[in-house]
């Protein structure tokens, strides 16, 4: 039996499918099992929280794989985004080896590192510690910006079109090499086999695009051109803050989550590591059916 985490998310959709489509026997814990759309019928469930560990106790039964795909950017009414990230993937990882689990399997941004500016890098950077120092066999996802058409990223970049000129997050420099989930989704399934100690893959597309150039492909892709406006990060982070004190959980966008535009996340291997397990990450344009605007470089990765 499989124990999936993060069912319901944007990876964690295309993960789930293919498990199912692979007649992998699949335990998902979610907290709304609505969510998880039509595969809801064709797993396991386990009602659970990452900031309940007394409610993982079902979902561990009989387990010899986890694939820790849960997290998140912003604090919940029950967790920070330290212990959502870091704390809970620790815990998961001692409650699965004392259920005997064989293998755990877990994502984490690239670039994480204790002295972050991100809080959910700094929680994963720490997290990443102690699940290399695991008596189990780990393996370790470490990604690039994960996008999907339609995702909740690319929808707001697409709202934002609508706008005379595109905000960006400081000067949109910041580089990623975007790597589409259904790509990810297969380096996944891929890492479930063989495992043997602790092993780490950088999971990255075949492009490097700065935050400016990934606003300017979603755009073309929805038929829209428009300038980009860059705002200081220190303006943009008093705004924020000032909206989630007056918002609180339905903040539009918090602090933590425009910072995800940006950071760096980088990989000198490229594409090697995805492709050493079978995959070979498709470029965005291709993906989003977008061709580059005229006059428009992209440097490859």
């Amino acid at each position: 039996m499989l124990l999936l985490t993060g069912a319901t998310g944007l990876l964690g959709h295309a993960v789930v499918r293919r498990l199912v489509a692979n007649r992998v026997p699949v335990r998902c814990m979610v907290r709304d099992p609505r969510r998880l759309g039509p595969e809801r019928v064709r797993v396991q469930l386990s009602i659970g929280d990452l900031a309940d560990p007394s409610s993982w106790r079902h979902a561990l039964r009989g387990v010899d794989t986890v694939v820790h795909l849960a997290g998140g950017a912003r604090d919940q009414p029950r967790a920070t985004v330290e212990e959502l990230n870091g704390l809970a993937a620790y815990r998961l990882l001692r409650a699965a080896e004392r259920a005997g689990a064989r293998h755990f399997v877990w994502i984490t941004p690239l670039g994480a590192t204790p002295h972050h500016p991100m809080r959910m890098q700094r929680a994963k950077a720490l997290a990443a510690q102690a699940i290399e120092a695991a008596e189990l066999p780990t393996t370790t996802l470490a990604h690039s910006l994960v996008y999907a058409p339609g995702d909740r990223h690319l929808r707001w970049i697409e709202r934002l079109g609508y706008l005379p000129a595109v905000p960006l997050v400081g000067r949109g420099i910041a580089r990623t090499q975007p790597i589409w989930a259904e790509d990810m989704a297969a380096a996944v399934l891929a890492a479930l086999e063989n495992p043997q100690g602790h092993r780490r893959f950088e999971l990255a597309g075949p492009e490097t695009l700065t935050q400016r150039e990934v606003v300017r492909l979603v755009l073309a892709a929805a038929g829209r051109r428009r300038r980009a406006l860059p705002l200081p990060l220190a303006g943009l982070r008093a705004a924020l803050r000032a909206e989630e004190t007056l918002a609180g959980p339905t903040s539009l966008i918090t602090w933590d989550e425009a910072q995800l535009l940006a950071v760096e996340m980088l990989s000198a291997r490229g594409t090697s590591d995805a492709e050493a397990l079978g995959v070979t990450p498709r470029r965005m344009a291709a993906v989003l059916g977008a061709g580059a605007p005229r006059g428009w470089r992209i440097r490859a990765a």
